[in-house]
């Protein structure tokens, strides 16, 4: 018979699977808390980075007012200064109005210083005098020497009007400080001023002439210079840098140091001033440091003349907003720690609470289990032990008056006498085994070849094996397997298996033995016929006291096997199937576990 089918019964201590539900579902619910807590942790990141980029924007706004405003001033107090300058009546002027002309005449006088100093360096040229007066947007830029001789101009007069002028001009004659001044004062009615700077050694004069786009440049220009070098007296604090330029793309003034690289930008950007509806903000990377950057028109009397951009260091707002996240991640970590701690605690507690209760339904197994031997074992009291009796006295009384005369029969009389009360006083025993069996006591374990146990067995039963036409085979190794055993009660164990596996055998049959050792430091008694074999309902009860297939008996001989294997700490595995026998494999451990409790 080929053990390796599958098995349909294997009786072991039962084993609860032990599920992780509880701890799932509160890891379940653990996980919905640290997700809540996560989306909401980083609604507040955001919510905070909000309100502090809010902060920087209405800072960087109020900035950008400030300057507006004081340009504003600017602007209406150098506008008020030229309107007194032009009235005919003598008006004062005060030191308010007076510093913006000032510092535009200052502006005039150092670009006249930085064109002398490329005179003296003679690197004046006349493309040099066209680049300068197109990048400081003046309308005439020319160079005259001590002879009032024009040297360089940046463009040439004569289509302003016919006059004699500009005819000599045309002609290709030097042209004197006089037809120039004249040219000048002749454009003057259409709005274009000049202001004539000489050198101090007499050398040369250089004239510079604005149109009224220019004037309106440099007055803008003066007046938000003038309002950045006010803001720096301490309302531009954390600011990196403030940069205005006009429409154009034209810069007004500068704080700080910009990014070079933004220049084609900040000109992209001048020509859709009227885009900027309010202002834009993004963040930016300057010299290592983390910006915010603030783009918004400059406003003056209403109207959009140009853009300002601002940046703000972000190094606090950074701060805050690393700080925060750290707390969010700490807090998630402990909240984190806390989930795995209570999955295991859950976990612990309820392996803790299922081996409670497999320890108490091993105890109620237990008790049906003796419950029902009890009961057996009283109705197999009341049936035995009267006949017993009677025999017995029965014995006694054939002993003492019908012993005959002759000294050989006598002789054999008394040992069939003899032999008749030992067998009562034996079943006796078993009937007291039995009455007892279900009572709680202990094993005498003792160090036994297991070879041994079932070799007797052997000699006892070859003969009737024999004589049903049964043959035993054994498979096991020579060397032997020494186990912990109750030697009587295990041997009573296995000749309980063997007899059941030769009443199953009908006729002609095998009954083969075989040890072997397997894992886990366990010994395989295995016990295998080629008798009747049994249906799964059938192998499913056959251990139960009340159950038996026998027409005579009480089949307590597998229930009280397995109590025996049972109080050894092994298992006991079935495998069956009608009509082609049965295999029984006893597992028991090599090592001795405990003091030997009973079965």
């Amino acid at each position: 018979m080929n053990f390796e089918r599958k098995i349909i019964w294997q009786h072991i201590a039962p084993h609860y699977n032990r599920s992780l539900l509880q701890p799932l579902a509160v890891a379940l619910v653990c996980a919905i808390f640290i997700g809540l807590f996560l989306t909401m942790g980083i609604i507040d990141l955001r919510r905070s980075e909000q309100t502090l980029r809010g902060f920087m924007e209405d800072q960087g706004m109020r900035v950008v007012g400030v300057v507006e405003r004081l340009t504003d001033e600017n602007m209406k107090t150098m506008i008020l200064a030229s309107q007194k300058a032009g009235g005919t009546a003598f008006v004062p002027l005060t030191e308010q109005v007076i510093s913006p002309q000032l510092f535009l005449t200052e502006k005039i006088v150092a670009m006249a210083r930085e064109i002398d100093n490329h005179w003296k360096k003679e690197h004046l040229s006349a493309g040099y005098i066209n680049r300068y007066a197109e990048e400081k947007n003046l309308w005439f830029l020319a160079v005259l020497n001590a002879w009032g001789q024009v040297i360089y101009q940046s463009r040439d007069l004569e289509g302003a009007s016919p006059s004699a002028a500009a005819k000599s001009l045309k002609t290709g004659k030097p042209v004197t400080a006089e037809q120039l001044f004249a040219r000048l004062n002749s454009l003057r009615t259409g709005k274009i001023g000049f202001i004539a700077l000489s050198r101090r050694d007499g050398s040369g004069t250089i004239v510079i002439a604005l149109d009224q786009d220019g004037a309106r440049y440099w007055g803008r220009r003066v007046a938000v210079e003038k309002a950045i070098e006010k803001l720096g007296e301490g309302q531009g604090q954390g600011m990196v840098y403030l940069t205005v330029r006009d429409t154009q793309g034209k810069p007004l003034g500068t704080a700080g140091n910009p990014p070079e690289g933004w220049e084609k930008d900040e000109q992209s950007i001048g020509n859709d001033v009227p885009s900027l509806a309010t202002f834009e903000s993004r963040n930016a990377t300057y010299g290592g440091k983390r910006i915010l950057e603030i783009i918004a028109p400059l406003r003056l009397s209403g109207q959009p003349v140009g853009v300002v951009r601002l940046g703000l260091d972000r190094g606090n707002t950074d701060q805050i907003i690393d700080e925060n996240r750290r707390n969010m991640f700490i807090f998630l970590s402990f909240v984190v720690l806390i989930a795995l701690l209570s999955m295991w605690l859950l976990y612990h507690n309820q392996n803790r609470h299922l081996a409670g209760i497999l320890k108490m339904e091993r105890q109620l197994e237990k008790a049906e289990r003796l419950s029902a031997l009890g009961q057996l074992a009283a109705g197999v009291a009341h049936e035995i032990r009267n006949p017993l009796n009677a025999i017995s006295m029965a014995s006694q009384r054939l002993k003492r008056e019908c012993a005959p005369e002759d000294g050989e029969k006598k002789k054999e009389f008394e040992v069939m006498a003899g032999v008749i009360k030992d067998e009562i006083r034996r079943l006796n025993g078993i009937i007291e085994e039995f009455l007892t069996f279900s009572k709680s006591r202990r094993l005498e374990l003792h160090d036994c070849p297991i070879q041994e146990v079932l070799q007797k067995i052997l000699l006892l039963i070859s003969a009737e094996a024999a004589a049903k036409g049964i043959e035993l085979k054994t498979d096991w190794p020579e060397a032997p397997i020494v186990i912990p055993m109750d030697k009587d009660k295990l041997q009573q164990a296995f000749l309980n298996f063997i007899k059941n596996a030769m009443e199953s055998i009908n006729g002609k049959g095998t009954v083969t033995l075989s040890i072997a050792l397997v894992e886990k430091g366990r010994v395989s008694v295995r016990i295998i016929d080629t008798g009747c074999g049994m249906t799964t309902e059938e192998v499913d009860r056959i251990f139960n006291p009340e159950y038996t297939t026998k027409e005579k008996g009480l089949g307590l001989g597998l229930p009280l096997s397995h109590e025996i294997i049972r109080g050894h700490g092994g298992e006991i595995r079935v495998l069956s199937r009608k009509g082609s026998g049965t295999t029984f494999e006893i597992l028991l451990p090599v090592l001795r576990q405990s003091n030997g409790k009973g079965a």
